[in-house]
């Protein structure tokens, strides 16, 4: 079968624009992913970070869905330990309510920011270690069947509000075939233990109520462009802009040259943040449509999320839209 294609949408917040902006780009990718024949968009859940505008993930959710008609719409993740498992039963509840057969429900263990910020959302350290029992007791509210005695989820939703696993280790990789549910890999920032862990999730996978058999889906970092050169400028121009982010923290009014940030992309410090962007497919569609098939097939996925990471919105759904019109392309041959 050939593989399906998703997105994730990191939200940004382009540097002096109002978050309002975002918002509405995040509408725009949606609908052209919803022409294109994308299976989802997802979100993730980031805290304190002033260039992410998904931190009331849910709520972006919701929003998008009210904007588009059929496309499925989730959370990549939503980083469990920093709630309870109630709370977002209703809240994904609500969701599957108003927008039925269409929401996803991804589930990371990670807190989505930093130590300190971790302390005001009032996590404790920890709760991660919980994260098997609570995604249990999670399911189990969305489904009506309670593992906690006099407890229930309200709105109950009539269908099935899916659950993935996220994750970017052997833990998450061995929890979702234990459970028997999706795992999705985080491959576009953290690559290293892809390989092992794709193995790992298909090779112990237990059938469950939900999936009968595993379901793999690899993140791949992509910018697809009318011209290969135009493609490399938009990656040049992402990747600077992460690196200025990266080494800014602690330094706040520093302007980093761009001059700067390329000796520090090629000094080791560099390498380290290069290596977290391994898998990225980069160049014309035929280009990013060959890598991503060629991807896939090498790890078996059954479905890639793509993050487009072009800073100009209009450069982002045009990736969107030549991804998915060489993969429609490919599929007519």
């Amino acid at each position: 079968m050939p593989v399906a294609l998703s997105i994730l949408d990191l939200a940004p917040i382009a540097p002096g624009r109002p978050p309002r902006e975002s918002f509405a780009a995040s509408v725009e990718l949606a609908r052209a992913a919803e022409r294109g024949g994308y299976q989802r968009v997802w979100y993730a859940e980031h805290h304190n970070m002033p260039t992410i505008a998904s931190s009331a993930t849910s709520v972006l959710i919701g929003h998008v869905a009210e904007h588009t008609d059929s496309i499925r719409l989730g959370s990549g993740g939503i980083m469990l330990p920093n709630h309870s498992p109630l709370v977002i039963a209703e809240q994904f509840g609500t969701l599957e309510t108003l927008f039925p057969g269409r929401i996803d429900l991804g589930l990371g263990r990670a807190p989505g920011t930093d130590q300190a910020t971790m302390r005001a959302i009032r996590r404790d350290a920890t709760s991660s270690d919980t994260f098997p029992e609570d995604v249990l007791e999670l399911q189990g509210y969305l489904r009506g069947r309670s593992r906690v005695a006099g407890i229930q989820s309200y709105p109950r939703p009539e269908g099935e509000v899916p659950l993935y696993i996220l994750g970017s280790s052997l833990f998450g990789a061995q929890l979702a075939a234990k459970l028997g549910l999706p795992y999705a890999f985080a491959s576009h920032f953290a690559p290293g233990a892809l390989h092992e862990a794709a193995a790992t999730y298909t090779e112990h996978f237990q059938p469950s109520e939900q999936s009968a058999e595993p379901y793999l889906i690899v993140g791949v970092n992509v910018f697809a462009a009318d011209s290969r050169d135009e493609a490399l400028a938009q990656q040049k121009v992402s990747y600077r802009n992460r690196a200025r982010a990266f080494i800014a923290r602690g330094a706040v009014g520093r302007n980093y040259t761009d001059a700067e940030i390329d000796a520090f992309l090629a000094s080791p410090a560099g390498d380290q943040l290069s290596a977290m962007t391994k898998y990225t497919a980069t160049g014309t569609p035929d280009e990013v449509h060959a890598y991503l098939e060629d991807l896939a097939s090498s790890i078996g996925a059954d479905e890639l999320i793509t993050a487009h990471h072009a800073i100009d919105v209009a450069d982002r759904i045009r990736s969107v839209e030549l991804t998915a019109d060489a993969f429609s392309a490919a599929a007519t041959r």
